[in-house]
């Protein structure tokens, strides 16, 4: 991620000796995104990551971070939220900002897939979601519908005529689709919301685990269904659906958890939702930018040919 505050080897050693995770050896800020401050924290008990928040407040981050620690001890493949050994915290402070130390998964990012990587991506997604259902702890994806409404005004005189009229437009169909009766009979339950390529692990063709949690919240399995399928199962350089790698991860999936009737009715029209909420995003990071040090904002006009070809080409499940 990107690297808003800067933590010395002091503050480091000082957070290690907190948690007994031994000697630093190495202390180095990570680079790929825009919303944490995040460091690999190498000693001589193992390998870390250090996160600090740069937006989320410390009464919203237990929910992500408990969430986590859930999911682990329920034997998903994601990092496990270390405690200071005095008070019990997962909840830390670093130079002022709330904070949390994670394992740091094995394995790297598979940025290219093969529809073997999408199965395996779409198995341990239905097994996430189902073990989520016992997380007792509430919050809202803070990136869904009420995000967009908010954001989208913000981000329109920074478009063109045509860019703009298709952002009034595709916003205005998801408030009439999260007004139907169909929407509201989807199954919902903590998603991760954000489960791109380059936050998956893989040793090989083994998932090693899912990683990046901070966009966590309540939402429809199926929106966090669709994210995957937008970034996992498209020609990256057009947006086109790929048919192989997306029957892979569906297929994989509802071999854990079939599909309901709702769900298959809006299957193209949470695609659609899931790239509006990209775009949206990256519109917003791109026009209204932040300083950082290692700051590449990423281009809006992918999540623009996503949401174009799910409307110009619908995907269906029957």
């Amino acid at each position: 991620m990107a690297v808003f505050t800067e933590v010395s080897e002091k503050d480091a050693r000082d957070l290690l000796r907190r948690l007994s995770l031994g000697t630093l050896t190495g202390l180095r800020g990570i680079q790929g995104g825009i919303e944490n401050t995040n460091y690999f924290l190498s000693t001589d008990q193992g390998e870390w990551v250090l996160t600090l928040f740069e937006r989320l407040s410390a009464e919203q981050l237990p929910f992500y971070l408990y969430l986590m620690k859930h999911l682990a001890q329920a034997g998903i493949p994601v990092p496990d939220p270390q405690a200071e050994t005095r008070s019990g915290d997962i909840l830390l402070k670093v130079c002022g900002k709330p904070a949390a130390i994670v394992n740091r998964l094995a394995g790297k990012s598979q940025l290219a897939p093969q529809p073997v990587h999408c199965a395996a991506v779409g198995d341990m997604l239905a097994r996430m979601h189902l073990a989520g259902q016992s997380y007792e702890r509430q919050q809202p994806n803070l990136r869904g519908l009420p995000w967009w409404n908010e954001t989208t005004p913000v981000v329109l005189p920074h478009l063109e005529q045509p860019e703009a009229a298709m952002l009034r437009s595709e916003l205005a169909y998801q408030n009439h689709v999260a007004a139907s009766a169909a929407y509201a009979a989807l199954p919902r339950g903590p998603v991760h919301a954000d489960l791109f390529r380059d936050n998956v692990m893989f040793d090989d063709d083994k998932l090693t685990g899912f990683f990046d949690f901070y966009f966590a919240g309540v939402d429809t399995w199926l929106f966090d269904l669709a994210v995957c399928l937008n970034d996992w199962c498209i020609d990256h350089a057009t947006g086109a659906h790929l048919e192989a790698h997306a029957k892979a991860m569906l297929d994989a999936y509802q071999a854990v958890r079939p599909l309901t009737a709702a769900e298959r009715e809006l299957f193209n029209a949470q695609l659609r939702a899931a790239a509006l909420r990209f775009w949206v995003s990256r519109l917003w990071d791109f026009h209204l930018p932040r300083e950082a040090a290692l700051l590449t904002p990423h281009d809006p006009t992918h999540f623009e040919r996503v949401l174009k070809q799910r409307i110009a080409h619908p995907q269906s499940l029957a």
